[in-house]
């Protein structure tokens, strides 16, 4: 996977652009894996993994360095082997008093 690459989730309507890729690793959503085709079969989600994403927030991997936009919000949340991901929060900037 690479820089600019568009998965979509098998469960919900979620949909990611990858920001900073890793290699060897496979994004899931819901608990199953995501696919660069937006017109796969929907399979139910993971009761553990549907806290749902938020569309325009960046999420990452603090383990493998992978970073992701959320560009559809959907009820399935990111994760990578079960372990979910987090927000990336905004840097803050200097003020200029």
């Amino acid at each position: 996977m690479k820089a600019g690459t568009r998965l979509h989730s098998s469960v919900c309507d979620t949909s990611v652009v990858i920001v900073r890729p890793a290699d060897g690793v496979a994004l899931e959503c819901g608990g199953h894996p995501m696919s660069e085709t937006a017109d796969s079969p929907r399979i139910e989600a993971d009761l553990n993994a549907s806290t749902g994403t938020v569309m325009g927030k960046r999420y990452e991997d603090a383990e493998t360095g992978l970073e992701v936009l959320c560009v559809k919000a959907g009820a399935g949340s990111l994760s990578i082997a079960g372990r979910p991901l987090s927000f990336k929060e905004a840097k803050t900037l200097p003020s200029s008093d």
